[in-house]
């Protein structure tokens, strides 16, 4: 069954492996987590397939949607899905520890503007997601690979933003955070090679109020760690 495969493996044509998002791995489960499994999974759970979404049919209305890549434990992707019922809300993480905790507060309260992936994020967007059908990107402190000879492991790299903006909408955005500079500064880095997005700000963003502290945040601002913000959008013209 697709939600529990312990592992995405992908070759390029070269025989390398692509770009990847994530590595999914076994973990746990406590009882009201495969409960979850069980008893939400048909509703609100879209299993990876080569078949483009038409989001109409998966929502059931034409608002419009955001996809968030790598949820963590679905905290924030909850309270800004609640502060925004007319937008509909795509989030996609693999670890099934936060996945199935997304999952369990999504059926117990009902929320019908939230549906789950669990695949790697590259894989779906080239696979299952339409060009220019994507209002806007959430990515909130992905792994920054610290490690030097560790950088190409990192989410946004120039192919990835590419592939984000074939996605979007005229006018849409991708927003990232990240409290690791350097990190942050590749991502403004990136994105500017990228024709057909803009910056705004010409530099970080402000903080945007509807988008809550996340408990790792937190642990970042403790240690003293700088909280960036990147927001980039998609040339009207």
């Amino acid at each position: 069954m697709a939600l529990i495969l312990p592992r995405v493996e992908s070759k390029a044509e070269d025989g390398r492996r692509s770009v990847k998002s994530f590595v999914l791995r076994r973990s746990r489960l406590a009882p009201y987590q495969k409960e979850a499994l069980e008893l939400y999974s048909d509703k609100y759970v879209i299993p990876f397939g080569p078949e483009v979404l038409d989001f109409e049919q998966v929502f059931g209305n034409t608002n419009p949607v955001i996809i968030e890549i790598g949820f963590g434990m679905g905290h924030s992707t909850q309270r800004i899905a609640s502060q925004m019922p007319l937008t509909n809300f795509l989030a996609i993480e693999v670890f099934i520890n936060g996945f199935t905790k997304l999952l369990a507060n999504v059926g117990r309260n009902e929320i019908q503007n939230i549906r789950l992936i669990r695949f790697d994020a590259v894989e779906v967007l080239q696979t299952m997601i339409s060009q220019s059908s994507v209002l806007g990107f959430h990515i909130f402190f992905p792994d920054p690979w610290p490690k030097k000879k560790h950088h190409k492991r990192r989410l946004i790299q120039k192919e990835f933003a590419q592939l984000l903006a074939e996605k979007l909408v005229a006018g849409g955005y991708i927003y990232c955070v990240t409290d690791w500079q350097e990190y942050a500064d590749q991502m403004l880095e990136v994105f500017a090679t990228i024709p057909t997005l803009y910056n705004p700000h010409n530099g970080f963003s402000p903080p945007h109020s509807w988008r809550p502290t996340t408990n790792f945040e937190e642990k970042g601002l403790h240690k003293r760690h700088i909280i960036n913000e990147v927001w980039v959008e998609k040339s009207r013209e």
